[in-house]
C-alpha cells in the first residue's frame, strides 16, 4: 500500500502571523509534523503543500518534499484542504506517482505522535475504512453550553433534562481535533462528505490534541513540550 503524508502549510495566517513556521521550543512548527511522519515509517512521500518559497525552503531543510508550490486557486482563504490535497495528487500523478491513501497532518497539531499515525493506519486497515479522523473528548460538555440573547438573559440556558444530572452521568462528547485525517484515495476522488458510514474515529488524549490557532494555544504547547523535555531529562539522570 502506497501512502503519502500531506502537511498543508499556507502562508499568511491571520490569527497568528506565520504560525506554521513560528519557532516552537527551537524548531519551526511544521517541523514537528515532518518529524513524526518520518518516525512513523508508513509513508512513501512526506510532502509540505505551501504557497511560499520561504516555507518550502524551511520544510525541505527539515526533511520534507516540496516538488511544487500551490496554485493561486488553492492558496486563497476560500480553498478547502481537500482542494489542496486533490491538487497535490494530480501533480504527483503527472510524474507517475499514485497512492492508495492520503494522510493529512496539520502542522498546528505538534503534539500528535508517530504512534498516533501508526495506530490510525491500523484502525484504517482493521475497519477496511474509507477514512479515519482523529478526535478527542471535549473539555466541557456542550450540554452546558448555549447561545445568549442580546440582553444576556440565561432563562432556559441549560435544558431542564440535564440541570440536575451529575456530570459523570452525562454522555461523553468528542470533537475533531485536526491532528490526523487518513483517506482512501479512491474515496477522496468521489466524496462530497467525509463523515459517512465507513469513516471511523481515532480517539486521541486531550493533552495531545491542541490545535494551535492563537498565541495562547502556542504558549500552552510550549509549556507542555517544555515539561515533557524536563521530565525526560530527570528520568535519564
Amino acid at each position: 500500500m502506497r501512502n503519502i503524508a500531506i502537511i498543508p502549510a499556507r502562508s499568511g495566517s491571520k490569527g497568528l502571523k506565520d504560525k506554521n513556521i513560528k519557532e516552537l521550543c527551537g524548531k519551526p512548527l511544521l517541523a514537528y509534523s515532518i518529524a513524526t511522519a518520518k518516525e512513523s515509517g508508513v509513508f512513501e512521500h512526506i510532502m509540505v503543500s505551501t504557497d511560499s518559497e520561504v516555507y518550502a525552503s524551511i520544510a525541505q531543510k527539515w526533511g520534507a518534499e516540496v516538488p511544487f508550490l500551490r496554485s493561486e486557486a488553492t492558496s486563497s482563504d476560500t480553498a478547502s484542504t481537500w482542494d489542496t490535497v486533490k491538487e497535490v495528487l494530480d501533480n504527483y500523478a503527472l510524474i507517475g506517482e499514485k497512492f492508495d491513501s492520503v494522510c493529512v497532518l496539520q502542522p498546528t497539531s505538534p503534539l500528535r505522535t508517530a504512534k498516533d499515525i501508526v495506530s490510525g493506519y491500523e484502525l484504517f486497515h482493521q475497519k477496511k475504512a474509507n477514512a479515519v479522523v482523529a478526535v478527542c473528548e471535549m473539555e466541557h460538555s456542550p450540554l452546558f453550553s448555549n447561545t445568549l440573547p442580546e440582553d444576556c438573559c440565561m432563562d432556559q440556558f441549560i435544558s431542564q433534562e440535564y440541570f440536575a444530572t451529575p456530570r459523570q452521568s452525562l454522555p461523553v462528547y468528542y470533537r475533531i481535533n485536526g491532528a490526523l485525517y487518513i483517506v482512501k484515495e479512491s474515496y477522496l476522488r468521489k466524496m462530497d462528505n467525509l463523515y459517512q458510514r465507513k469513516c471511523y474515529a481515532y480517539v486521541m488524549p486531550r493533552e495531545s490534541s491542541i490545535d494551535i490557532d492563537t498565541e495562547y494555544d502556542f504558549m500552552m504547547t510550549e509549556l507542555i513540550l517544555g515539561r515533557s523535555v524536563n521530565k525526560n531529562k530527570n528520568f535519564s539522570q
